[in-house]
């Protein structure tokens, strides 16, 4: 095969098509199928479809069911935060990327797959699937991030990005759909009932990620040789990040700016992951079918969260960056405060409007209000997002153990939701902190 030249169109399609491939375990097993398929498999009701019990047996353990999916959830983002820098290090000065790419491509891939034997007899082995689908897809990330400068020009690098976003997007939403199709008809496809259909999407997913991750690899090479793996190298990215804490120290609006977003960050990320538990355990659905209602719910925050950003970045324009993020976090309160009490579906579908409207605000206007605080001539501002992105990370596991903790000692999600009301306030308060001019 021919080798693309870097800035060749067909080359950055290829690229992008990663999104199209991976971005349906965004949708499909965090967010949308397999938490319904969880709760219905965890949660133990009566006849009238009223909760008896949450709680699961787990290595000798009685844990709440949400408190369980929390830890190993905030497992696995632990292990990817340590990973990471290791995955960086190895990215940046060994050659044939390619190679860690497609390894965890696969390993989450078949985590995925194996998804379709998760039952309670065999706990262990379908929670281990998750973890590792898990790892496998925030890993590979790193891998295919790298790619970015490799395979586009800077002036191409926004567009490559947007387009990647935009494929990831339309990718995940057809094969949510059609498994939702299958789930809902499943008497069209000769099922005798939706269980069987709905595991089947898991398998969907692990065959869609491989198989349409097969044209970015054809086209991609292998990876810059730089160097070979050596302890330095290996350990490279944490001397990174150490470099990069030495430096974010010495800019007070950079320091003060990154312990705000860590703290707020916690919260919002938390929430999202936690979300459609939410809606499976705390809402009273009636006659109407749970499945179909929050992944409607799913779609909506989706589609209202493209309107937020846009809405967001103009009225940062306008107003200013840090004003914005205070406000969007005073909503986000308000938000939380509203969810401790809604009980009916019509509740939800505002409540995940509400969210996607400040989910993609508060995601896009945080990220594009760090790059403006990096010191001005700074070279390696891959290494400050890099720092970035393993404190979201770090975040993400503090906030799912804290929200663990709290549902297995109140047994209910209501009450989890509103101690992160905490955190927002504690944002707001440390961004009033941050100057106003956000350039250093």
């Amino acid at each position: 095969m021919k080798h693309l030249p870097k800035g060749s169109k067909k080359l950055i399609h290829a690229w992008a098509f990663y999104d199209w491939a991976n971005s349906v375990y965004s949708l499909v097993i965090s967010s949308a199928i397999f938490p319904i398929f969880y709760g219905a498999l965890t949660i133990i009701k009566d006849e009238q479809g009223n909760k008896i019990s949450d709680t699961v047996r787990f290595l000798g353990f009685d844990l709440n069911n949400d408190t369980l999916i929390s830890y190993v959830t905030a497992s696995a983002f632990l292990v990817v935060s340590f990973l990471s820098p290791f995955l960086s290090g190895i990215a940046d000065y060994v050659g044939n990327k390619k190679m860690f790419l497609k390894f965890f491509c696969y390993l989450g891939a078949l985590s995925c797959i194996g998804l379709f034997w998760f039952d309670l007899d065999f706990l262990w082995f379908g929670l281990l699937c998750y973890f590792f689908a898990l790892i496998g897809f925030w890993s590979s990330l790193v891998f295919y991030n790298s790619y970015l400068p490799d395979i586009a020009f800077p002036d191409q690098q926004d567009k490559a990005s947007a387009k990647g976003f935009s494929l990831g997007y339309i990718g995940s939403v057809i094969l949510l759909v059609i498994c939702l199709i299958m789930i809902l008809k499943y008497d069209w496809f000769g099922f005798e009932d939706e269980g069987l259909p709905t595991r089947l999407s898991f398998v969907l997913t692990g065959i869609w990620w491989i198989a349409f991750s097969q044209y970015t690899y054809h086209y991609l090479p292998k990876g810059n040789k730089k160097a070979r793996l050596t302890k330095n190298v290996l350990f490279n990215g944490f001397k990174e990040l150490r470099t990069i804490w030495e430096a974010i120290k010495k800019t007070k609006i950079l320091k003060r700016y990154l312990l705000a977003f860590f703290v707020y960050s916690m919260a919002v990320q938390t929430i999202m992951l936690i979300a459609t538990y939410f809606g499976i355990e705390e809402l009273e659905w009636g006659d109407q079918d749970p499945t179909f209602g929050l992944i409607v719910s799913i779609l909506l925050i989706q589609l209202v969260a493209v309107v937020g950003a846009l809405l967001t970045s103009r009225l940062a324009i306008k107003y200013g960056d840090v004003k914005i993020l205070i406000m969007i976090n005073l909503i986000w309160i308000a938000i939380c405060g509203y969810a401790y009490f809604i009980t009916t579906p019509q509740q939800f579908y505002v409540a995940a409007a509400s969210v996607g409207l400040v989910m993609g605000g508060i995601q896009s206007l945080s990220r594009s209000t760090y790059s403006k605080m990096i010191p001005e001539g700074a070279k390696d501002t891959a290494s400050y997002f890099s720092f970035y992105d393993v404190a979201e990370k770090i975040g993400i596991v503090i906030g799912m153990s804290l929200y663990g903790v709290v549902a297995q000692q109140t047994g209910s999600i209501r009450s989890s939701i509103l101690f992160l009301v905490v955190f927002f306030i504690a944002g707001v308060l440390l961004l009033m902190r941050v100057p106003k001019k956000i350039v250093p």
